[in-house]
């Protein structure tokens, strides 16, 4: 189970919500301090403000500073790729997003890449924009979330395999593109709400069934990013807890899985 539990990374999606001021932290803490605070439970985060702005150098090695050393970041790549560009000449804004993360890439699990509902699969787009990504940035992970649903279709998700990068299953009670495909060692999962997005709780039985799913995953082998974005109202961090009492529970036998 030890070994298999070391594959297993559960948290939320983002730290520093204003609601979670005397909800999770407490009511004394600084800002300042809720990433430490948070680190004490959760073993990884993903990071939601590289999506809109870079952060500066100095912040991200502070954010570094402040976990232990088995803590893990996923950043958010820039929307400036991945809704502006949409994937196309994309060289320099990697060049400018690596820059900042590259110091603590030691600290980071995959990167997500959100693409919106605009921009459906095209070879010519996606083929050399993962080219791209394995010759600069081959020591990285990535994991790619989708809105449009013909990237769901067989060349997509070939393409997706050969370059060993994960596509995200991501549940909510939007239209969302669902599926539970495996295109690569690393399985990254993110739990947008079961009714109003981000504002919504996942009933028990609804992660009951998904830590079966996990603790099978677990056993054939991947490694699992899971993060709860249904902040609001602390939703996340209760699901995120149960989720993963639940699949240590059935890795250790304990429960049915």
């Amino acid at each position: 189970m030890k070994d298999l539990r070391k594959h297993l990374h559960i948290g939320t999606s983002g730290w520093s919500y204003k609601d979670w001021k005397g909800l999770y932290y407490p009511e004394k803490l600084k800002p300042v301090q809720y990433l430490e605070y948070y680190s004490r439970e959760f073993q990884c985060v993903e990071i939601n403000t590289s999506f809109y702005h870079l952060p500066k150098a100095q912040t991200v090695l502070n954010w570094a500073a402040a976990v232990p050393e088995d803590f893990r970041f996923c950043p958010k790549l820039s929307r400036y790729v991945s809704h502006y560009q949409k994937l196309r000449d994309a060289a320099e804004s990697l060049r400018l997003f690596f820059d900042r993360f590259d110091p603590v890439k030691e600290k980071l699990g995959p990167v997500l890449i959100q693409l919106p509902a605009h921009v459906p699969f095209h070879v010519e787009v996606a083929r050399p924009f993962f080219e791209l990504l394995k010759k600069n940035y081959g020591e990285y992970a990535f994991a790619l979330e989708i809105r449009h649903e013909s990237w769901l279709e067989p060349q997509s998700v070939q393409l997706l395999q050969q370059f060993d990068i994960t596509l995200v299953i991501a549940q909510s009670g939007m239209p969302f593109p669902y599926h539970e495909m495996v295109t690569a060692r690393h399985i990254y999962i993110r739990f947008h709400g079961p009714g109003k997005l981000y504002a919504s709780s996942y009933h028990h039985n609804t992660l009951l069934a998904y830590a079966r799913k996990c603790v099978r995953w677990l056993r054939d082998g991947h490694e699992l990013w899971i993060f709860f974005n249904n902040d609001f109202y602390g939703y996340s961090i209760e699901n995120a807890r149960l989720l993963e009492k639940y699949i240590l529970e059935g890795m250790a036998g304990k429960r049915a899985i």
